[in-house]
């Protein structure tokens, strides 16, 4: 990723797309220019895409190598697969919007465009050209009047934030009563839940820093987390294989999924791993620990678990990414068990503190876990930043690590294209 130059020249934030079901359907990317004049061009425009392309690759048949008519990943709740999940183009810029209209991106691009440029009659012949080739747009905002019947064909979908909306009061948004609404804004699971009664098809984002408060009744701990703290435990204190693989025994699930994580491409090992004892021999100690901190981040059964587990996963390896240029393995390593276990108490229903008692973690991952500081607290507050799509926040948690925006968006690239090859 850090040899697309042109991603020096933008900031990324990104967000899940979630669906009814609690399934991740789609990512939407943030896209906001460092300057209004940035991207003018088309082959800065198509360089971008270029870059974009490198995480979300056009789809082609396997037997033909034609280009597929994409999924339209919200509508009729169909199943998209992990690697095929697209991304909703969130362009926060008029004129790099136009310049990706006129490029016409491939159809793993979802496209938001705004209610006053789909009334610009100016953009009406970029739009019946996407719609024609497959693409689905989505319409951002209300129309001040309603839509010409041709431009309103060419929207599968209808984005509204939770502060404007209104259908309780007067059925569908004006203007885009034909399309389906896909809720932004959302800041609870309650707003969620609200949306989704209220008729949405999806919901931009999904509520991933509240505290879990201590108190109430304590939940007992599944047996295959128990089984993973318990490995987790183990490695730390650098027992024999035959032992770890004793406590794996108890639960073959777990097993199960350890082996699809070493196997999936994103670890990228020459060969098969086939048994615990094998990867241990492959991975060494200190690298399994982050493929557990996986399998305890994929052991909740809670509401909404999957989406959390999603985030949890991007987390992990955005942090790493970020820490890779240091040349630090052990620094490396210790940022995506922090990225992790960041979610943890969202997916496990404990608060941090409570958790941290029964999980062994390194000094500096505790202090970040914990907000109490720590050199990778900066580094935590930067991640949460990009997934809320926060502009300013970005630009202050980028400087406060003293990275440049390429140094940051390289780094989120490599982290999503590596969690869809784990997907």
């Amino acid at each position: 990723m850090r040899e697309h130059s042109v991603l020096g020249q933008v900031a990324l934030g990104y967000s899940p797309m979630v669906d009814r079901k609690r399934d991740v359907v789609a990512t939407r990317l943030a896209v906001f220019p460092v300057r209004p004049d940035a991207l003018a061009g088309a082959g800065e425009v198509a360089a971008l895409l270029a870059a974009l392309e490198a995480v979300w690759p056009r789809p082609e048949a396997a037997a033909t190598g034609k280009p597929v008519r994409p999924l339209d990943p919200v509508a009729g709740g169909a199943k998209v697969p992990g690697a095929a999940r697209p991304v909703s183009l969130n362009i926060a810029g008029e004129g790099l919007l136009q310049g990706v209209l006129a490029a016409r991106p491939g159809g793993q691009f979802l496209v938001e465009v705004p209610a006053f440029m789909a009334a610009d009659p100016v953009h009406t012949a970029a739009l019946k050209a996407l719609h024609e080739a497959g693409s689905v747009l989505l319409i951002k905002g209300r129309p001040t009047k309603p839509l010409a019947a041709d431009v309103l064909a060419c929207f599968s979908h209808s984005l509204v934030d939770a502060g404007e909306e209104r259908r309780g009061e007067s059925g569908a948004p004006s203007g885009v009563r034909k399309v389906t609404t896909v809720q932004s804004g959302v800041r609870t699971p309650a707003e969620a839940e609200q949306a989704f009664q209220r008729g949405a098809v999806a919901v931009v984002g999904w509520p991933l820093d509240e505290p879990v408060k201590p108190g109430g009744t304590k939940k007992a701990v599944p047996a295959d987390v128990t089984v993973v703290l318990d490995l987790i435990k183990g490695v730390e204190r650098g027992e024999p294989v035959p032992r770890l693989e004793a406590m794996l025994k108890r639960e073959p699930t777990i097993a199960f999924r350890l082996l699809r994580y070493l196997n999936s491409p994103a670890f990228g090992l020459a060969v098969e791993v086939n048994s615990f004892g094998h990867a241990v021999m492959l991975l060494g100690h200190q690298r399994l620990k982050r493929w557990l901190a996986l399998l305890l981040a994929s052991s909740s059964n809670e509401p909404g678990a999957k989406v959390t587990m999603h985030a949890a996963v991007r987390r992990g390896l955005f942090m790493e990414e970020l820490a890779r240029p240091s040349g630090d393995p052990e620094m490396a390593g210790e940022m995506f068990i922090c990225g992790v276990f960041s979610l943890l108490d969202r997916l496990l229903r404990q608060p941090v503190a409570q958790l941290l008692e029964g999980v062994p973690v390194p000094e500096r991952v505790r202090l970040a876990l914990l907000s109490e500081g720590g050199p990778y607290w900066p580094y935590l507050q930067l991640v949460q930043a990009v997934e809320q799509e926060a502009l300013y926040d970005i630009r202050e948690a980028s400087e406060r690590l003293l990275l440049q925006p390429l140094e940051v968006n390289a780094a989120l690239l490599a982290a999503l294209k590596s969690a869809r090859q784990v997907d």
